[in-house]
């Protein structure tokens, strides 16, 4: 019986630590954005009416990182364990 308690304790454990693994990772992300889009005001102000061409490739950049840095919840990481 105790068995069966320290590996249902030692399961819950790890699903909590992947679990801010991934918050964790994905804040890390998001605040990638943040940065790049800071950068990115920055270039605008500084460039003036050249920030079209001036400040493409951080454009670009943000919103590639937009697309693919977004955060999620562990409800979804927990979804996504489950189904693989």
């Amino acid at each position: 019986m105790s068995s069966i308690n320290d590996a249902v304790a030692k399961e819950y454990k790890e699903t909590l630590a992947a679990r801010d693994k991934n918050i964790k990772d994905s804040w890390v992300s998001a605040m990638e954005v943040r940065i790049v889009r800071d950068e990115l005001i920055k270039c605008h102000k500084s460039e003036g009416v050249n920030h079209y061409a001036e400040c493409k490739h951080l454009s670009e950049l943000y919103l590639k990182l937009m697309k693919e840095n977004k955060v999620h919840g562990y409800k979804q990481i927990d979804v996504a364990a489950k189904s693989s």
